[in-house]
């Protein structure tokens, strides 16, 4: 075989590589301990160490993998079990800005306390309510207030009798009730009435007319003080209230403010408050009289709203740091928001109606966010950057900016915030962040990195083995068997699609655990066996199934074009995967390969009809370069060729196919047919060489489940890249058709050895001056390039000799 060595044939032992059960040491998972920490995630281990521990501005982290590896579940345990041995951080309640009620303070409490003021303030009120409006009803009050009511009064009825005395000297009495005072004529000491008055003479009642003008104007002399007596009586009083209600809340709030005299803000609040009361207790306690009193409740309430602080967070006394986990990250649960109630019709809020957001609660602690999530919310992003930044948590509405908040709102006074930030995310996510946004690498300086596998070794297996027997303690599951724990070992080495790696997905391992253990209950069964790990894997097959089920029937009805027997021209069985949903499978395909004469080079079909993403149609040009420097070095590649996936209606991408089309190319340049029982992968580089692809499993048992429904006879197989030897975890029944002699599968580390493998003949190599054996493939398509080059240059020659002929002969 050319190119130093032939493919490799391989056995049965190499197609798999099964966990040892000799190795495990064990009958069932019950005599193992139980697991404790992350499994094989030494590195994202100690990243996360790193990260909590370090507290400078900046260092929040980032946690990067899939999901299924674990990170989540892991990033909540250890950060619970790092925030028991923190601080316990502030409380902090609103409370009342009596100056401006759209400013309400924020207080700052000793951890576990805010509670205990809040139910202070609520006694507090009750014993107002219990005060007010008794204490205005107390004899001494009553007594006070009676002398100054009579001060008014006596001052009142001096100016009145002096105003009296002067008219009955000019014979007019002066009436007076509670709203007015009037003046009548009289008569030998008795008041007239308006017919006596009537009867006198014109003189007479002229008289009296004027004589009652004087008095008017008399009367309004001596009451002109009124309004002086009147708030001369109404600061006093006011003065009264004042200093009764004083004397009254004093043995009230005192008690409180000496109990809070280590919190100035507190203090202060409460001296605020002892202001405010003396006119609140005047405006709503004082007893109104008749059936427009208020109840009780009303007046709790009302007071309650106006004197009682709002919770923003409270802790247990040392209860350690806050860890907060936030599944749905919008502005409103991270950051808080301002209720409003309808009064009336208008929109009314004050300092109680303030909700505290996630940051709140997680602040002096841990914040944990999914990214997905919180990139998909609108604002949060950069409020959140801009609250990191400022180390300030401020509660606003991002529709104010945007003026759609026409209401009345309130601007809290900014909370002081700590907390470090831990961002749940895809490795997609992570380094688009860092592409996009500055900010994101200065703010989030420590990256967990999770891994999707780990290393196939004998502690790592113990390790599995032990998850396992804790996840089915915990969820209340059957023990496993040792060659239960071998198959499922065996299938998480197929999901890592490496023999000497596990999958670090435990997610999925422990789903088909979950779905043994049902198909263990039907069956009535005390432990979970292969069996059931069996029938677990094939129920889920069976559910997932039904495309490639699909796909497969329609080529043995021949709707999908490919051959398992004989040979063709032209054309070969490449191997691709599809991914639906969460079901993976192989599907073969055929590649066709068309040459002719001509100038338009190796043209991509997919990629004419956009159909073909970048990386396939990087593999077409690698192709056309190895062609190129392997068989047109004494002449130019001067050839018109067509190469195209057969029945393929959707995007194709990956290189997967190249080393199939390059075969399939050089049959169509040789006029040599190739082998339709073999369908191959690879990606190929300049120089021939075979390069490793993805999904070698699945491709392998999609050709050979077609070739199986239509009888293995021995002489079908596959081809795939040396390189991928590793990644060869292959099912039961392909093993079993192997050992057979049924079903063959081959390693290639050129394209030489495929060409031979397809073509049943030697591809020939080349001497040292780069000529090919004759009658070998390789010279034939070297022979092809050349009489096409060839009649392309005797075509071109004739041309201009034509061309020269037509010319007029004085051009000549």
């Amino acid at each position: 075989m050319s190119n130093k060595a032939a493919a490799m044939r391989l056995t049965p032992e190499q197609l798999t590589v099964p966990i040892d059960l000799d190795s495990l040491g064990f009958v069932t998972t019950d005599e193992l301990e139980p697991f404790r920490g992350i499994l094989g995630q030494d590195r994202a281990v100690e990243a996360m160490q790193f990260g909590v521990a370090m507290h400078r501005p900046g260092y929040n982290v980032f946690v990067m993998g899939e999901p299924g590896t674990g990170r989540f579940s892991y990033v909540m345990r250890y950060l619970k079990a790092e925030a028991k041995r923190q601080i316990t951080p502030q409380d902090y309640v609103y409370v009342n800005h009596f100056d401006e009620p759209r400013e309400p303070h924020v207080l700052s409490l000793s951890p576990g306390t805010a509670g205990a003021l809040l139910t202070d303030v609520d006694k507090l009120i009750d014993n107002l309510l219990a005060t007010f409006p008794a204490v205005f009803e107390h004899p001494a009050f009553q007594q006070k207030k009676s002398a100054i009511d009579r001060g008014f009064n006596q001052r009142y009825d001096r100016a009145i009798d002096s105003v009296e005395r002067k008219a009955l000297e000019k014979n007019i009495a002066v009436y007076r009730d509670a709203q007015n005072i009037a003046f009548t004529p009289m008569k030998d000491g008795k008041a007239l009435d308006e017919a006596e008055f009537a009867q006198l003479p014109e003189e007479a009642r002229e008289r009296f007319h004027v004589d009652i003008s004087a008095m008017e104007e008399v009367l309004n002399e001596a009451l002109s003080s009124l309004p002086q007596w009147k708030r001369e009586s109404s600061n006093q009083l006011r003065e009264l209230n004042e200093l009764t209600i004083t004397e009254a809340i004093q043995p009230i709030l005192d008690p409180l403010i000496e109990q809070y005299a280590g919190n100035p803000g507190i203090c202060d609040y409460l001296h605020a408050m002892r202001q405010n009361l003396l006119k609140t207790v005047i405006d709503q306690l004082v007893e109104e009289r008749g059936p427009e009193a208020r109840p009780e409740a009303y007046k709790k309430q009302l007071l309650t709203e106006q004197y009682c602080p709002s919770l923003v967070v409270g802790h247990p006394d040392n209860g350690g740091a806050p860890v907060v986990h936030e599944p749905h990250p919008s502005y409103d649960n991270l950051f808080g928001r301002i209720e409003y109630s309808s009064e009336q019709g208008a929109l009314i809020t004050n300092y109680r109606h303030i909700r505290p957001g996630a940051l709140h609660r997680a602040n002096g602690g841990y914040l944990v966010l999914e990214a997905e999530k919180l990139l998909g919310e609108p604002f949060v992003w950069d409020a959140l950057k801009r609250a990191l930044h400022s180390r300030q948590l401020k509660m606003e509405s991002p529709w104010a900016d945007m003026g759609r908040l026409t209401t009345v709102t309130l601007t809290p006074e900014v909370i002081p915030l700590a907390v470090k930030i831990v961002i749940i995310g895809s490795r997609h996510l992570y380094y688009t962040l860092q592409d996009l946004d500055p900010d994101f690498q200065e703010m989030f300086r420590v990256l967990v990195d999770f891994d999707e596998d780990l290393p196939r070794t004998l502690d790592s297996i113990e390790s599995m083995a032990q998850l396992l027997k804790t996840r089915t303690f915990e969820e209340g599951l059957a023990p496993l068997t040792a060659a239960a724990v071998a198959r499922v070992l065996t299938h998480s080495a197929r999901l890592a699609e490496h023999q000497q790696r596990l999958s670090a997905r435990i997610s999925d391992i422990f789903q088909l655990v979950g779905e043994a253990d049902f198909t263990r209950q039907l069956a009535n069964d005390p432990l979970i066996d292969t069996a059931h790990i069996e029938r677990a894997l094939q129920a889920k097959e069976m559910r997932t199934g039904r495309v490639s089920a699909r796909i497969r029937e329609d080529m043995l009805s021949g709707v999908i074009l490919i051959d398992t027997q004989g040979a063709e021209v032209g054309k070969c069985n490449g191997l691709t995967v599809l991914e639906v949903g969460d079901s993976v499978f192989g599907v073969p395909a055929r590649i066709s390969a068309t040459v002719y004469p001509g100038s338009s080079g190796i043209v991509d079909i997919e990629r004419e009809v956009n159909l073909g993403q970048p990386i396939h149609s990087k593999g077409i040009m690698i192709l056309t370069g190895y062609m190129g420097s392997r068989y047109a070095q004494h002449f130019p590649l001067e050839i018109s060729a067509s190469i195209a996936l057969e029945q393929s209606y959707g995007y194709v991408d990956g290189d997967s196919a190249s080393l199939g089309e390059v075969c399939a190319l050089i049959s169509a340049l040789s006029r040599i047919p190739l082998k339709q029982g073999f369908a191959i992968t690879g990606s190929i580089n300049q120089f021939g060489e075979v390069q490793a692809v993805g999904g070698v499993n699945e491709k392998i048992e999609g050709f050979f489940r077609l070739c199986q429904a239509r009888g293995l006879t021995g002489e079908q197989g596959a081809i795939i890249p040396r390189s991928n030897v590793p990644n060869l975890m292959l099912d039961e029944t392909v093993l079993e058709a192997v050992r057979a002699g049924q079903f063959n599968i081959y390693a290639v580390s050129h394209v030489d050895q495929a060409l031979g493998l397809l073509a049943g003949d030697e591809p020939g190599a080349a001497d040292e001056h780069g000529h090919f054996p004759e009658g070998t493939i390789n010279a034939r398509v070297v022979d092809r390039l050349r009489e096409i080059a060839e009649r392309d240059a005797e075509d071109e020659e004739a041309d201009e000799t034509a061309k020269a002929d037509s010319k007029p002969d004085s051009l000549l």
